[in-house]
């Protein structure tokens, strides 16, 4: 199992520690570092300030959203940095939810996510191929655009730019059983949002059969701390966030999938609180046990003995989110 240092995106303002943690991450022998976006800051370009003060350390977006760029886009970026990097991009993709799509980037959510990703894909590897001008008649993709209000004068092309890679690896962030079945099919990787070593089982059904080679890389908060309540206070924040207020009462897929790990009843308690504008008691209201179980927090021991339970899975990297460098040198010691 490698390590990846996850950064995620940036809160307030841009973090002055992204790029030295990144460094020492190397140092450490970290296989990649990830970033991430939201509705602020963007992924791709955090990720080339990176790229330009490090050598080795493979770049990954965890995850760039669907819904902000075109395919083609999303290609042209990720060849750019490929390139500029010496070869060393990871295309991490994910549609988001509802509220993001409709109320940030001002697009309908897709009445089916699973052909709107399928598409995605599809148009993203014919960039990279560069086996011809790309087409592909979509109901959610289509190119050349052919809809009724377009001029009908839109010509198949080829990138003028040669990729360095024509199969560069392309991971998705996935939490439905057929998302996540789908992405098996169609992608080099996935990107667990949350995982349980203790809980296989939340995943097995669609998890048969992996293909050779492909990647698992869930994200997992960690700090090496002598209190583990006290450090499992920034674990619980981001799920009250993301279980409560990352979308709506009604469609809520960060809610659906604690509910389909066997917390069900709390994850409608932390979103009735949440909505209801209790954040704080919706943050209390996450179960330590969840918590606890999706994270490495607590003495180097303790740490020690649950980071076994990742190895014993099918996770083949574990994209470490923590601040503290010396958390970073802890797991790169334990894990060698």
């Amino acid at each position: 199992m490698r390590l990846g240092l996850a950064l995620g995106y940036w809160g307030r303002g841009p973090s002055a520690d992204h790029a030295p943690l990144a460094q020492e991450a190397e140092r450490l022998g970290y296989h990649s570092v990830w970033t991430a976006e939201s509705w602020g800051s963007d992924a791709f370009t955090p990720l080339t300030w990176i790229a330009a003060r490090t050598s080795r350390i493979r770049l990954g977006t965890a995850v760039a959203q669907m819904a902000a760029r075109s395919p083609t886009t999303t290609a042209m970026h990720a060849l750019t940095l490929d390139h500029l990097s010496g070869g060393r991009m990871m295309l991490g993709l994910g549609l988001s939810g509802p509220q993001v799509v409709e109320g940030w980037y001002g697009r309908p959510f897709p009445k089916s996510p699973l052909t709107a990703t399928r598409e995605y894909v599809d148009v993203i590897r014919q960039v990279l191929r560069r086996e011809g001008p790309v087409e592909l008649e979509g109901r959610f993709h289509a190119h050349p655009y052919r809809g009724a209000d377009g001029t009908g004068l839109g010509k198949a092309l080829k990138p003028i730019t040669h990729p360095l890679r024509a199969e560069l690896p392309v991971l998705l962030g996935a939490e439905g059983p057929k998302n996540i079945a789908q992405t098996t099919r169609i992608a080099d990787g996935w990107l667990p949002l949350y995982w349980s070593p203790t809980r296989p089982q939340a995943y097995e059904a669609s998890l048969t059969d992996l293909p050779e080679g492909f990647l698992v890389a869930p994200m997992a908060r960690a700090h090496v701390c002598d209190d583990v309540a006290e450090g499992l206070l920034p674990v619980k924040a981001m799920l009250g966030f993301y279980i409560g207020g990352m979308g709506h009462a009604a469609r809520n897929f960060h809610a659906d999938l604690m509910a389909r790990m066997g917390y069900e009843e709390e994850a409608r308690q932390i979103q009735e609180l949440f909505l209801a504008g209790r954040r704080e008691e919706a943050v209390l209201a996450v179960p330590d046990a969840f918590a606890d179980e999706i994270s490495l927090v607590g003495p180097r021991e303790r740490i020690a003995e649950r980071l076994e339970l990742w190895r014993k899975g099918p996770v083949t990297d574990l994209l470490v989110l923590s601040p503290d460098p010396h958390t970073l040198r802890v797991l790169a010691e334990l894990n060698s």
